[in-house]
């Protein structure tokens, strides 16, 4: 486990820039976004940035972040910081892993793999998507012994549920994440104006066309027989688009139809509304990992999390893109945090973009936080250099954040670092 040093980063840049060499990818969480959107194509863009509605939700987190000050303490030894935790019987380097991201190839050719490559060099555990653009393997071929957790979207299959998650232990998953918040899509209007919806197109189901359980279903799949569509450019072009992104070669994909069924079938099986607390056991019976579940946002369902035995929960509003105005999840965390009381890892995401973000969370009962469209901005810019750039400035920020706030460890991130309210210095006078 290498350690968090943000002053040798600090240091790092500086010296290159005497040689004149710059970083690769802005710093400033605005520049960061603004320099992606020129990067990649617009529906991918769009995509990729898209939030549910209005996007009110999305400006809440970011709001709630903005609302929330530190109040630095003075005159304290903090030449050594610690930035290390203890999660799931590992010891991270930091409290920071990818948030699980689909459909990467929209960012970038080698979207997960990449990801994978930049996480692992920056230190940094990644969650694996479900909708990831590769094999579950495959990334973690890439991450070496980086850690990995799995991300998973219940579907209507059981079968295929229990698949996916044997898959992820045989692939060194440390856990798996349930994400409960999207068996419903949202209503997404920037993706729905320009009608895109890359599943479609046979992009970020390399999950499900990689597992033997789904591929036996697309053989039962009979294409639909319905009214056949006038033939456009556009229909040929998303023909041709699903049909490479099938593993198998272009032109017995093209004639089997078997590119097209794994389409239709992934459409059919995808979400399970139905999906309640009485079907939780059915997971835990088939797999020894950690059992996270992610989409909390009342207490309610917390307190119901650990009375069920899971292991623990991610406060998340799917980075604003399920529910137009839905709580930001800065702001749902502490009553969450006072429920759970320490009894299970609460990990956050959705709103994160500064090291500072970070410290913020972790003072009000995050265990660990999850960084999700900032490190898809720096892989849309320069691949993985770019997603170990972005990494890399996040954790150095949070090191140098730490130690001018007056904390040497993680331990020691905690209510009192936090103003009262809106311009009011803490009352409190120890320490």
């Amino acid at each position: 486990m290498r350690s968090v040093n943000g002053l040798v980063r600090q240091t790092q840049i500086y010296l290159a820039g005497v040689a004149g060499r710059r970083p690769r990818v802005p710093m400033d969480p605005q520049r960061l976004e603004d320099r992606a959107s020129r990067a990649m194509p617009s529906r991918s863009w769009a995509y990729i940035r898209a939030g549910a509605g209005a996007e009110r939700t999305m400006a809440a987190n970011r709001e709630a972040f903005d609302r929330v000050r530190i109040v630095p303490r003075m005159l304290r030894d903090v030449s050594t910081r610690d930035t290390s935790i203890d999660l799931f019987g590992r010891r991270l380097a930091a409290p920071v892993l990818t948030a699980p991201i689909g459909v990467l190839e929209l960012a970038h050719r080698e979207a997960d793999i990449a990801v994978a490559r930049g996480a692992r060099e920056a230190g940094v555990p990644m969650v694996i998507s479900n909708q990831a653009s590769r094999p579950m393997e495959a990334i973690a071929r890439e991450l070496g012994d980086t850690p990995r957790w799995f991300q998973l979207y219940w579907s209507k299959s059981d079968a295929l549920v229990e698949s996916l998650a044997k898959r992820a232990e045989a692939s060194g998953a440390d856990a798996i994440v349930v994400t409960l918040d999207t068996t419903i899509l949202g209503w997404r209007p920037r993706d729905l104006e320009i009608a895109f919806l890359p599943f479609l197109r046979g992009k970020g189901i390399a999950q499900y066309t990689s597992d033997p359980v789904f591929r036996a279903l697309v053989k039962e799949t009979a294409v639909s027989d319905g009214p056949t569509p006038r033939p456009t450019l556009s229909a040929l072009r998303t023909l041709v688009e699903l049909v490479r992104a099938y593993p198998e070669p272009f032109l017995p994909a093209l004639r089997s139809g078997d590119a097209r069924a794994a389409v239709q079938r992934f459409v059919e099986l995808y979400s399970r509304p139905s999906l309640t607390w009485e079907d939780l056991p059915f997971l835990r019976e088939r797999t020894s990992l950690p059992i996270l579940l992610k989409g909390i946002l009342h207490p309610g369902d917390a307190a119901r999390a650990v009375d069920e035995g899971i292991d623990g929960i991610v406060v998340s509003n799917h980075g604003g893109r399920q529910v137009d105005g839905a709580a930001a999840t800065l702001d749902a965390l502490p009553a969450i945090a006072d429920v759970v009381d320490g009894r299970i890892p609460i990990t956050l995401d959705s709103g994160i973009r500064t090291g500072a973000d970070i410290f913020k969370a972790l003072a009000l009962g995050a265990t660990a936080v999850h960084v999700g469209r900032p490190y898809v901005y720096g892989l849309a810019i320069a691949g993985a250099d770019g997603v170990r750039e972005v990494l890399s400035n996040l954790l150095a920020e949070l090191d140098l954040t730490m130690g001018l706030a007056g904390c040497t460890s993680v331990a020691q991130i905690d209510a009192e670092t936090l103003d009262d309210g809106p311009g009011r210095i803490p009352s409190r006078t120890t320490g």
